[in-house]
Parts: structure tokens; sequence; C-alpha cells
């Protein structure tokens, strides 16, 4: 949760930066929006998988017990939980930008507002799963 706020939190404060110094009309700008967030797609799913490999290793460096490679329904029933409640956020998030928009704000505020949604469901999803594993559900 943590490497996601901070890898997503740099990478838009420059997108942020360098949108900011930039004058663009409004196809431009929805351009420069959808590449900033094509972009942090890949950036986010590599940088999950860089931190997941670090702690695997460190986990067993640490412990030296490999890690179980097998889901209980206990496991999937947190899971589906956790997606469903980040979804929910998500719908929100997308709602919220639609509004925006609806309201005649420029296109950037609905994209900033698309960028929150999804980091802020993102991290809901965590906390979830943090939540329902010490909740035992």
């Amino acid at each position: 949760m943590l490497s996601t706020v901070i890898v997503l939190g740099i990478y838009y404060w420059s997108v942020f930066e360098r949108f900011s110094s930039e004058v663009m009309n409004t196809d431009e700008q929805l351009q420069f929006w959808a590449k900033a967030i094509l972009i942090a797609i890949p950036i986010s799913i590599a940088a999950k998988i860089v931190v997941m490999i670090i702690f695997a290793i460190g986990d067993y460096v640490i412990t030296k017990e490999k890690i179980p490679c097998f889901e209980d329904e206990r496991d999937k029933l947190i899971e589906l939980k956790s997606t469903r409640n980040s979804y929910f956020i998500f719908g929100a998030g997308f709602f919220i930008a639609l509004v925006v928009l609806a309201f005649g704000y420029p296109p950037k505020y609905m994209f900033i507002s698309l960028i929150l949604a999804g980091v802020g469901s993102e991290i809901f999803d965590n906390l979830s799963k943090l939540y329902y594993h010490r909740k035992g559900v």
C-alpha cells in the first residue's frame, strides 16, 4: 500500500508539474491526461512486482520459511470482499468525475478525480484485506 502511494505520488507529482507549465487546449489536455494514466498503469504494476519480490526475499531471509502457495476459502472470501469495497470506492470516484465534468469544470479536474479514485480504491482494497484478516471473516 505504501509503495503504491510513493510510486504513484512521485509519478503524478512530475506529471502535475509538467502539466502546469504548459498551455494546452481541450484536445491536448485530454490527450495529455490519457497518456499520463496509460503510462501510470505499467509503472504501478512493475512497482508492485518489484516490491512483492523484495518483501518475499526479505521474509525468507528473516524467517527461513517459504510463502504458502495455497488459498483457502477464507482467503478467497477476504479477497472478494475487499475487491467489492474497492469497486465501490472507484465507482463513487467515477461518479464524482462525471459530476465535475457536468458542472462545467475543465477536463483536468475529471482526470484528477479519476486518478484519486483509482489510487484511493487500491488503498481501500489493501486496508479492507488487513481489516478482514484481523477481524477473522
